[in-house]
């Protein structure tokens, strides 16, 4: 079993980890939508939202692959306005060019389904998931994440996309969660033709009961729902029977979206272990402060909550993982976000299940190489597959 050192918590929060890569990876230039601000599709600061295209070549030059960034969301008055002086709310501070690794990737040898596809990250600045449609006049604060979606949607579709024999949506965690709001959607601007998918890697975030007995991810998401006032622009299949924070959550969502969709995440997901689970408020006195950090450090009450958690989503993908037409791939790996780096999307030892790693899993699902691409684990620790994450 290896372990990943962690330096930083930034992705949801989110994680730069240090990450052996096969090969160098390649930079690639930040495109803003010009155009966009007057259709209303703004940034949090009013700035440009922009994207990053890699072009598809050979076989793959009529394919594309869109991934949505993560970030977190801020969920009030306050985190909003901070989030306007990051990259995550101001395309001002968003780098100038990224490393494409993992389902981004341009080899065959990193990314051998989707590497001549044509690529594309769309930056994340809004704060919701890409699902707000309000703004705050007082602070000059646009919470314009839908806007945001359809304006690089129609940018997409006039570079080629209109075209395009085969796509796929994909997103890492707070993209991930915003790859299950925005999947029929996608299928539905594109030509009927067109082999349509989507991707969520490290999106199925539960409503989950934390160490205290209370609920911080849906205090989170009720400050979301109500700070962007996101009610009116959530599935009306899931308001109709449930309220607009629950609607938020993915586990109330997935079993109703008509496109074939892929769940990518781990069950005992490390951004949810350490701000769902066990947060700083949940624990005051730092019980958890090691189990969260690594964890290998756990004790067995500690273990047993998270095989708890791990039961918890297992049951909320019965009924999705019942539709032919869904894939799966849950490990039992602490990590968030696994197809982004190379370490754990497709190098020589990267986490397996069923002896595929998780670019082998996707394509064959994509591609339909396979029939019934559903592989859930057995409970930490049996998987020695894993790349644990270790934070600091």
């Amino acid at each position: 079993m290896r372990s990943l050192l962690l330096w930083t918590v930034c992705s949801l929060c989110s994680v730069t980890a240090v990450v052996r890569s096969a090969s160098k990876v390649s930079m690639v230039p930040l495109t803003l939508i010009h155009g966009a601000d007057s259709k209303g599709a703004v940034c949090l600061d009013g700035t440009l939202p922009g994207y990053h295209l890699h072009r598809g070549f050979g076989s793959g030059a009529n394919s594309w692959l869109i991934h949505l960034e993560g970030g977190g969301w801020c969920n009030d008055h306050s985190s909003c306005v901070f989030r306007k002086t990051t990259r995550r709310g101001s395309s001002k501070f968003m780098e100038k060019a990224l490393n494409f690794t993992g389902i981004l990737g341009n080899k065959p040898q990193d990314n051998p389904d989707f590497y001549n596809w044509n690529r594309i990250k769309l930056r994340y600045c809004d704060g919701a998931s890409f699902s707000g449609d309000s703004q705050d006049e007082g602070s000059q604060l646009f919470y314009r994440g839908k806007r945001i979606w359809q304006a690089a949607m129609e940018e997409f579709m006039s570079l080629g996309m209109q075209k395009a024999d085969q796509a796929l949506l994909s997103g890492c965690s707070a993209g991930g969660l915003a790859s299950i709001l925005h999947c029929d959607d996608f299928r539905e601007r594109l030509p009927i033709s067109t082999k349509v998918k989507c991707l969520s890697d490290a999106g199925m975030f539960l409503d989950a009961v934390d160490v205290s007995g209370g609920h911080s991810l849906r205090n989170m998401y009720h400050g979301v729902v109500t700070v962007q006032n996101l009610q009116k622009d959530l599935s009306s299949t899931c308001t109709n029977h449930l309220d607009p924070t629950s609607c938020f959550f993915p586990q109330n969502l997935v079993s109703d979206i008509k496109t074939p969709m892929f769940l990518l995440n781990s069950a005992y997901d490390s951004w949810q272990v350490r701000q769902s689970l066990a947060p700083s408020s949940a624990d005051p006195r730092g019980f958890w402060k090691h189990c969260k950090s690594d964890i290998s450090s756990c004790n067995s009450s500690q273990i047993q909550f998270l095989q708890e958690f791990r039961k918890q989503m297992v049951v909320a993908l019965n009924s999705f993982s019942a539709t032919p037409q869904n894939g799966l791939f849950i490990n039992s790996c602490f990590t968030h976000c696994q197809s982004e780096t190379q370490d754990t999307w497709f190098a020589q030892n990267s986490p397996k299940l069923n002896g595929k790693r998780v670019a082998e899993s996707v394509g064959d699902w994509y591609f339909d190489r396979t029939n019934n691409v559903k592989a859930v684990d057995c409970p930490y620790p049996c998987d020695k597959t894993c790349h644990h994450l270790i934070f600091q």
